[in-house]
């Protein structure tokens, strides 16, 4: 089963949203259009386990981790075409490549890190900058375990954190909530993820019935930064935008995240009663 998609119509945090929520397996890969100067200016093909991402490269050839290890030189063998072949050889068919080079001692957790965010985290990120391209769903694709460290992030995770750093909103300025919309909390319990502490003040105003716009005010932060932790929220799954008739004058007081909750330092044009249906459709069928 494929599905395909213009990131111009369904953003790449609908996406990782639908496949997380979706535990959705398979091949994700993502098109620039030819406008677009992206790093590597290739193709994002991007490997997802139950909603987890666990894999990344620009080229289908499974040589993308090798040629990391190589480059850092932690193996004695620095051809990356000799290395591949003896790696694929040794290498337990359904073992991560990365798991395997720690057990046999040859990595260490340290290295593993660095691998997955060199690999993975730094180009997903890069991602979220593209304006326009194409995006094309497989399920069930088989995972290649060469192209594995054996560590994952799952993808809210991935969105929440790729757009906090975001160096630019160009491409997605069109999908920021409306100043004049609120938020509305579409989860029953204190949330899970790693909340900072402007993204906490900006949760607890969610069902208070007030705008973005007197959000920013009562926090005294620029209308910008609201809107932008507010489309975080909603990517994630935790919140969706509605619009006031009448705005309540009640200023709820803003709690201290001090709740377990680890620190770290739209307008959509598609509802999402519409994500609801379409994740629906997603979720393979039980035989």
């Amino acid at each position: 089963m494929c599905i395909t998609g213009s990131l111009a119509d369904f953003s790449l945090p609908q996406v990782f949203w639908l496949l997380e929520t979706g535990h959705q397996s398979g091949l994700l890969t993502l098109h620039p259009d030819d406008t677009e100067q992206t790093s590597s200016n290739k193709a994002y093909y991007i490997w997802v386990y139950r909603g987890n991402l666990v894999g990344m490269a620009n080229l289908l050839d499974d040589q993308g981790l090798v040629s990391l290890i190589t480059q850092r030189r932690w193996l004695k063998d620095t051809c990356p075409s000799s290395l591949f072949a003896k790696l694929s050889r040794l290498c337990p068919q359904h073992q991560p490549l990365g798991s395997y080079l720690k057990k046999q001692g040859i990595l260490t957790n340290q290295q593993l890190k660095w691998l997955f965010q060199a690999q993975v985290l730094q180009p997903i990120y890069d991602a979220f900058k593209l304006k326009s391209g194409h995006f094309r769903f497989d399920h069930n694709v088989p995972l290649p375990t060469i192209e594995m460290t054996g560590l994952s992030i799952s993808a809210t995770l991935a969105t929440l954190i790729g757009l906090r750093n975001l160096p630019s909103w160009d491409a997605l300025a069109d999908q920021l909530p409306d100043p004049d919309t609120a938020l509305a909390s579409v989860v029953n319990v204190k949330p899970d993820y790693p909340l900072n502490d402007l993204e906490w003040q900006v949760w607890t105003y969610t069902d208070c019935m007030v705008s973005l716009q007197s959000i920013a005010q009562y926090l005294q932060l620029p209308l910008k930064t609201v809107q932008q932790i507010a489309f975080r929220l909603i990517a994630i799954g935790l919140a969706e935008e509605i619009f006031l008739e009448v705005e309540d004058n009640f200023t709820p007081t803003v709690e201290s995240p001090s709740s377990g909750l680890r620190q770290d330092s739209y307008r959509e044009t598609v509802s999402y009663s519409f994500l609801q249906n379409l994740l629906g459709f997603l979720v393979p069928k039980a035989s």
